[in-house]
């Protein structure tokens, strides 16, 4: 199956380009501000599946930029999957846990009612509604807490930071589960064959690993794992104020994505094994 992705350089992107048959596009060859010209490249290229691993992720930024970032995360992904419909072919976007508010502490399902608590979450629902409302086999795919070996993310600072310092304050009280970068993109290229087989495989699924836990915990297993002496101390949001509001509770119901496609929810600790040896061996 000849797969087409947007993204090149973002997390997800870099390990789909390690499967056959992908064409992954950089900004120079698909630049989401211009969702017609992302549509024509579709309709040029004619693949069988397109997956979406680009987007505006600068949460912050976002609070003073939501056009761009809903141009980026919402028209674009709806032109592609509207050009993947008009060819019959299927479409996977990556979303994320931010279209939701964060209340509670009960794994959000993928028919709860989204309510973003900031702008990127706001964008990225504008492209989860254009996307479901274009009409062809689609797949919008939820997920949290990406890292990996490449880019910037939080196992990266922290070994960076850990190395520097003898203790770090790290948040508390916002929970979920990080998701290896890898996986998203093994998933997303099953999801995208299923669908060429099975249409009726549409919908919306969650994604992440598991165990649950917050971010001074995940900050904990990665100096523990990496042999770092460096001393995590809990603190709360509110302690660690940001332009954009994070959700509380980012933890994902993921067994629809069980059920349906037959994926199954990947431990985040040998997740991180493996970030860490390939950082070692200079991934």
């Amino acid at each position: 199956m000849s797969i087409l992705v947007f993204g090149k350089t973002g997390q997800v992107a870099r390990e789909l380009a390690a499967f056959d048959d992908v064409t992954c596009l950089d900004r120079a060859a698909a630049d989401l501000s211009d969702p017609a010209a992302c549509a024509e490249v579709i309709r040029q290229a004619q693949p069988q599946a397109v997956i979406n691993a680009a987007a505006y992720t600068a949460v912050d930024k976002a609070e003073d930029d939501e056009a761009l970032a809903t141009v980026i995360n919402g028209d674009a992904p709806g032109a592609m999957a509207q050009a993947c419909a008009g060819l019959g072919v299927p479409f996977v976007s990556i979303s994320t846990d931010y279209v939701f508010d964060g209340s509670g502490t009960r794994p959000w399902h993928p028919s709860d009612v989204p309510a973003p608590m900031n702008a990127y979450g706001r964008s990225k629902l504008v492209g989860e509604q254009r996307v479901a409302g274009a009409g062809g086999a689609y797949a919008i795919l939820r997920t949290s807490w990406v890292v990996s070996a490449h880019g910037n993310n939080f196992v990266k600072t922290m070994l960076r930071l850990g190395a520097e310092r003898d203790g770090l304050s790290i948040v508390a009280d916002q929970i979920g589960a990080p998701t290896m970068a890898r996986d998203i993109a093994a998933a997303c290229i099953a999801m995208a064959q299923q669908l060429g087989d099975d249409p009726a495989r549409a919908g919306i699924y969650h994604f992440s690993a598991a165990p649950q836990c917050s971010w001074a915990d995940l900050a904990r297993e990665i100096f523990a794992q990496a042999d770092m002496p460096c001393v995590v101390t809990d603190i709360a949001s509110a302690d660690y104020p940001t332009p954009a509001r994070r959700p509380l509770n980012s933890r994902l119901d993921c067994a629809l994505l069980g059920s349906v496609f037959g994926i199954p929810r990947p431990d985040w600790r040998q997740g991180l094994s493996d970030i860490l040896k390939d950082l070692e061996a200079g991934a």
